[in-house]
């Protein structure tokens, strides 16, 4: 699972321009962090992902205050359970990421689902 670092595209929010608007914000994938805290903030996604039963594709959200004199410190914000699947989604472009069609993603979500656990 990759992690992605969205900067808005113009002004210093993330605001609705920059999530829904084509162009409105740029998505570093994969985000340009030190291995150590790569490697934690995949643990702490697929911990809470577990931890709260989640099937099939989550999204986990976190802030890291790596700004000089900063905290140093990542804070899990949310676990999105049904994240968007929309041009400027995220997860189509994880999995685009990784080699996977948007109409694979869909069916191994659509399998994924159906299948009794």
């Amino acid at each position: 699972m990759d992690i992605i670092d969205i900067r808005p595209a113009t002004g210093l929010f993330y605001d609705y321009d920059a999530k829904y608007a084509d162009g409105g914000s740029i998505h570093v994938i994969p985000a340009e962090l030190k291995p150590k805290i790569y490697r934690d903030i995949q643990q702490f996604a697929l911990t809470a992902h577990q931890a709260l039963g989640c099937r099939g594709v989550s999204r986990a959200d976190f802030r890291y205050d790596d700004t000089p004199g900063g905290t140093g410190t990542v804070v899990c914000l949310e676990v999105n359970t049904q994240p968007g699947m929309t041009r400027t989604s995220l997860v189509p472009e994880m999995a685009a990421q990784l080699g996977m069609s948007f109409g694979d993603l869909v069916r191994w979500m659509v399998e994924d689902a159906s299948c009794d656990r």
